[in-house]
């Protein structure tokens, strides 16, 4: 005999089933869909801070900060005392600007941008050359000098790896860089002290401006390198040379990859943005030695190139138009102002040579 009774109650255990399905099909949507906005808000919020992190940082006016810091440590303003401030003051902007040293992050959205990290080893570049200036040249009376102990720490601080996040990081190496030009700057502005020297003289400044245009010099090359152009190959070799025919050259066409010319145009800004400073303080501490050499204006037209190439760029984009073509070439523009003030370098080397 058929059981209808339990055949009757079975009937809506079964149909409870399709519930347990819908209830689950709706809980994993919108689980997806919150997962989906809270993705979408990160997002958003990555891109508006990646762009505020992308902001350079203005220039900054090199003789008031220097008394500032001055009256506010209630320290002297001696010779060197504005080049060393100057020098913290620019690698202390690569911890301070907005979003701190990005160029060693590794998230979001520092992970995604290229541009300021290109901006930022740019600056560390002068920062480098300078520091190694100060060590080798500045703070030493000669060749057989013994070196100070802070600048001898500090210039291989600031050569630490720029993209180590930790262990150390490269902050951490920076930031003790500076502290090492801290207590080199307090020694030499103390009247007590007589440890700490600084040697504004001609020689020295045309050392550290030989690196200047070497630097200037391969970034103008690079920059106009956005536009593939053949160049000559000046390795050495030896060749036999036959009367009445002309020497074979050998061609090459240079031409910076796609994807790196924006971060070529970003370091030149980097370097010219640091090195307007440097020459700012220069001017100040070799006030008298530019004077004696009539070089104080070849210093200010390299100043002028620099700063001019600040200015800002109203493009989203950098662009690579062809020489004369429809669309601009940032790349180009960047070059001339750098082959300007490269130019103007080597102006005032010359006058720095005179005796």
């Amino acid at each position: 005999m058929l059981d209808w009774k339990n055949r009757a109650g079975s009937a809506p255990e079964r149909a409870a089933e399709p519930k347990s399905d819908t209830r689950s099909y709706l809980g994993g949507l919108l689980f997806s869909r919150a997962l989906a906005t809270l993705i979408a808000l990160y997002l958003l919020v990555a891109s508006v801070l990646g762009w505020y992190w992308s902001q350079e940082p203005a220039l900054f006016p090199v003789q008031q900060t220097a008394q500032q810091a001055a009256e506010k440590e209630g320290k002297q303003m001696v010779v060197g005392y504005t080049t060393v401030e100057t020098l913290k003051t620019v690698a202390g902007t690569l911890l301070t600007k907005p979003g701190g040293y990005i160029s060693n992050d590794r998230f979001p959205p520092g992970l995604w941008m290229d541009n300021m990290p290109s901006w930022e080893y740019g600056v560390l570049v002068q920062v480098r050359d300078l520091s190694r200036a100060l060590r080798k040249d500045f703070a030493r009376s000669q060749s057989q000098s013994a070196e100070d102990a802070d600048l001898a720490k500090a210039e291989p601080r600031f050569n630490f790896d720029n993209k180590s996040w930790v262990l150390p990081s490269s902050e951490s190496e920076y930031q003790e860089g500076i502290n090492s030009l801290s207590r080199y700057q307090a020694r030499l502005s103390d009247p007590n002290q007589k440890s700490a020297l600084f040697y504004a003289r001609a020689d020295n400044l045309n050392n550290w401006l030989g690196d200047v245009g070497t630097r200037l010099g391969s970034l103008s090359q690079r920059l106009s390198a956005s536009v593939g152009r053949v160049k000559l190959n000046t390795a050495l070799k030896t060749e036999v040379v036959v009367p009445g025919v002309a020497p074979q050259v050998d061609e090459e066409v240079v031409e910076t990859p796609w994807m790196q010319i924006d971060n070529v145009f970003y370091e030149a800004r980097g370097q010219a943005w640091a090195l307007s400073h440097l020459l700012r303080a220069i001017e100040v501490d070799f006030a008298d030695v530019l004077a004696k050499k009539n070089a104080t204006v070849s210093v200010r037209q390299i100043i002028r190139e620099l700063e001019a190439s600040q200015e800002p760029v109203w493009s989203p984009m950098i662009l690579n138009g062809s020489g004369f073509g429809v669309l601009a070439n940032h790349s180009l523009v960047m070059a001339n102002y750098i082959s300007r003030a490269n130019a103007a370098v080597i102006d005032l080397r010359q006058l720095l040579n005179q005796g």
